[in-house]
């Protein structure tokens, strides 16, 4: 019997986590600039104009500008689209709207990257349960990144705890992935999977956590823009994700806001530090 190859998994040290800390913190204001900037009457292309200036203006690169032709500096999805769409000046937000913001950015040479999904104007209460769900199946993930656990586990604590909430789709299609001197890295982690399978986790490895609820069935296609990833169904989509280490203490989230501070508290994880 032959057991499949585990792939090589880029380890970081104490000091580098510390620089991918500096770069998640860029992430992290873009996405609070964000958040108080989306509003009814503007376009998704705004929005990347907001986050570009703040990237830029803390001495950092947009990590997704250029990558494999990708012309913005942040994915904005909105509503039925699920992750990956494209800002665009015809893309105008109006109230009622849901719209989740994928953020990169690049500091001395080490990644950040960040998502959350944000309500513009007034909130539905069937969308705010989806996003609900979608962000907490992400701390629930993330509490898994410990020491001698697996990346199967991972996948099983997100797709529990998603099915436990009742009809949402946990997309399969997408996942996370390792994330230090480039963005994508291995090792691909699932939203799904069984616990004490796949690869042992190690001190050292820092991984982007990120799932994607949908309101409606998990199945989704890309659109013929070769970006754009929708529900198949047409019901609308959350995302959330935060970029993590795994220190011998637990979980550092890298990319932590400062909304997120009583939480990584309540749960344990180490004090990421906070601007």
């Amino acid at each position: 019997m032959f057991r499949k190859a585990q792939p090589a998994v880029q380890l970081k040290t104490a000091a580098e986590i510390a620089k991918m800390r500096e770069a998640g913190k860029v992430v992290a204001r873009t996405l609070d600039r964000l958040r108080a900037a989306a509003e009814p009457g503007m376009s998704t292309l705004d929005l990347d104009g907001i986050a570009e200036r703040s990237i830029r203006e803390a001495g950092a690169v947009p990590s997704f500008k250029g990558y494999y032709g990708f012309t913005g500096s942040i994915c904005a999805s909105v509503n039925e689209e699920v992750v990956h769409g494209i800002p665009r000046a015809s893309k105008v937000l109006a109230d009622g709207d849901i719209i989740s913001i994928d953020c990169g950015a690049i500091l001395d040479g080490w990644h950040g990257d960040s998502a959350v999904t944000l309500a513009v104007g007034g909130l539905r209460p069937q969308d705010a349960r989806l996003m609900e769900i979608c962000e907490e199946a992400m701390w629930r993930g993330i509490a898994e990144l410990r020491p001698g656990n697996r990346l199967g586990d991972i996948g099983a604590a997100v797709d529990g705890y998603m099915r436990e909430q009742g009809r949402f789709g946990n997309v399969q299609e997408y996942g996370g992935h390792g994330i230090g001197t480039e963005m994508h890295m291995d090792p691909h982690v699932l939203n799904y999977g069984k616990r004490g399978k796949g690869q042992e986790l190690v001190e050292g490895m820092c991984l982007a956590i990120e799932p994607m609820a949908n309101a409606g069935a998990r199945h989704v296609m890309e659109l013929e823009d070769g970006w754009t990833v929708v529900t198949r169904d047409g019901e609308r989509s959350s995302h959330f994700e935060h970029s993590v280490a795994i220190t011998a203490d637990g979980p550092l989230v890298l990319t932590a806001r400062t909304e997120n501070r009583e939480r990584i508290a309540a749960m344990g994880f180490p004090d990421p530090g906070f601007d």
